[in-house]
C-alpha cells in the first residue's frame, strides 16, 4: 500500500512538474551581418540562451524579370558554435502571389542556399524557419511550398503564425509544419493617430479567444523594438528605425509635443534621412510593462504552454531600453 502510494504521489510530482516547466528565452537576429555586440553577447549569457533564430535571407522578386530570387543573405563575422542555429527564411508574400511560380523549384533552390550558408559556416542546423505572412489570394502556392521544403531538408519545420491566420484558420488554413511561432505584434494600422501599430490590447483581444482553437502548437514571438513614424501633411511617408524619445529629446532639431508626438523644428538629415520643417514624428514603444501584460494575457488564452519565448529583435539600441531581467520576468507569466 505504501509503495503504490509512493508510486502514485511520484507520478503527480512529475505531472506537476511538466506543468510547471517555463519556455525557454530565445531571440531573432535580424541583421544582415552577425557580429554580436558585448551588450548583446551579455544579455545572452545573463538569460542563459541557448537557440538564436538567424533570418539567413529573405526572398523576393527581381524587378527586371519578376522572378524569385535570395535577397541579402547572411555573412557571419563572428562564433555561433556556442548556439543552436534556427535558419529563418523570409518570403514576401508577393512571390507566393505569382500565379505562374514554379513552387518546387523555389523549395529546391531556398533549402539549397540554407545549406550552402549552413556549409560555409559550419552550421549543423536541426529545425528550419519559414517566415511569410501568406493571404487568402497565396495560400495555395504557400502551402504547397510548405509540403515540398519539408520533404526536401527532412529537419524540423517551424513557421510564423500571424493573428488572423488564427482567428480564420479554416479559411487559411494551417502549414504542414511541426510548430508554429506567433508574432504577437504589428497588430494595427501605421497610421499618423495615436493608437500603437506595433502592440494595443483592444486590438489584441479580438483574436486572443481564437488561441485555444488553433490545432497547431504555438511558441510566442514578443516585440522589443520601436520605431517612428514619419508623418508629413498628416499622411505616413515612412518608416524610421533605432529612434526613439530619448534620441530625439536630445536633438535641438526635433520638439517633444506629447509622449510620443516629435515635431521637426528646422529642416534636418537624421540617420540617413530628411526631416522637413513642420513633419511630424511618432514614436511606437514597446514598454517592459507592455511585455508582461502580453505574457499575462496569452497565458491566459493559449491551448497549451509555449516551448520557447523569442524575442524580436536582437539588438544593442532594443536591449538598452529593458531593465536588465525583463526577459526573466516575462517568461515568468507563463
Amino acid at each position: 500500500m505504501i509503495k503504490k502510494s509512493f508510486l502514485i504521489f511520484f507520478v503527480f510530482l512529475l505531472t506537476a512538474c511538466s506543468k510547471n516547466d517555463k519556455p525557454i528565452i530565445a531571440f531573432y537576429y535580424w541583421k544582415t551581418v552577425f557580429k554580436l555586440s558585448e551588450t548583446e553577447k551579455e544579455v545572452l549569457k545573463d538569460n542563459n540562451v541557448e537557440k538564436l533564430y538567424i533570418r539567413y535571407f529573405d526572398v523576393g522578386l527581381n524587378p527586371k524579370t519578376t522572378e524569385p530570387i535570395p535577397v541579402s543573405p547572411i555573412h557571419f563575422q563572428g562564433n555561433v558554435s556556442k548556439f543552436d542555429i534556427v535558419p529563418v527564411v523570409f518570403i514576401q508574400n508577393k512571390v507566393m502571389l505569382k500565379s505562374n511560380i514554379n513552387v518546387d523549384d523555389l523549395a529546391k533552390k531556398t533549402f539549397r542556399l540554407v545549406n550552402e550558408i549552413n556549409v560555409k559556416n559550419n552550421i549543423v542546423c536541426s529545425e528550419i524557419q519559414i517566415d511569410c505572412d501568406w493571404t487568402l489570394a497565396s495560400k495555395e502556392n504557400y502551402l504547397r511550398f510548405i509540403e515540398r521544403f519539408k520533404k526536401l531538408s527532412h529537419k524540423k519545420l517551424s513557421a510564423t503564425i500571424r493573428l488572423h491566420q488564427v482567428k480564420y484558420f479554416k479559411r487559411t488554413k494551417i502549414p504542414n509544419v511541426d510548430s508554429g511561432v506567433l508574432m504577437y505584434y504589428n497588430m494595427g494600422t501605421i497610421a499618423p493617430d495615436s493608437i500603437n501599430s506595433i502592440y494595443n490590447h483592444q486590438i489584441a483581444e479580438k483574436y486572443l479567444k481564437s488561441l485555444k482553437k488553433y490545432p497547431l502548437h504555438l511558441d510566442i514571438a514578443l516585440p522589443i523594438y520601436s520605431w517612428a513614424i514619419h508623418i508629413r501633411n498628416q499622411k505616413v511617408i515612412g518608416l524610421r528605425s533605432k529612434l526613439n524619445v530619448a534620441q530625439l529629446k536630445k536633438d535641438n532639431n526635433f520638439e517633444q509635443i506629447n509622449s510620443i508626438f516629435f515635431k521637426v523644428k528646422k529642416s534636418n538629415y537624421k540617420n540617413g534621412f530628411f526631416y522637413e520643417e513642420g513633419d511630424m514624428l511618432k514614436i511606437e514603444p514597446i514598454a517592459a510593462e507592455d511585455l508582461k501584460m502580453m505574457g499575462e494575457e496569452l497565458n491566459e488564452n493559449l491551448a497549451d504552454t509555449p516551448k520557447e519565448i523569442i524575442f524580436y529583435d536582437l539588438d544593442e539600441f532594443n536591449l538598452k531600453n529593458y531593465e536588465k531581467n525583463i526577459f526573466e520576468q516575462v517568461v515568468s507569466c507563463f
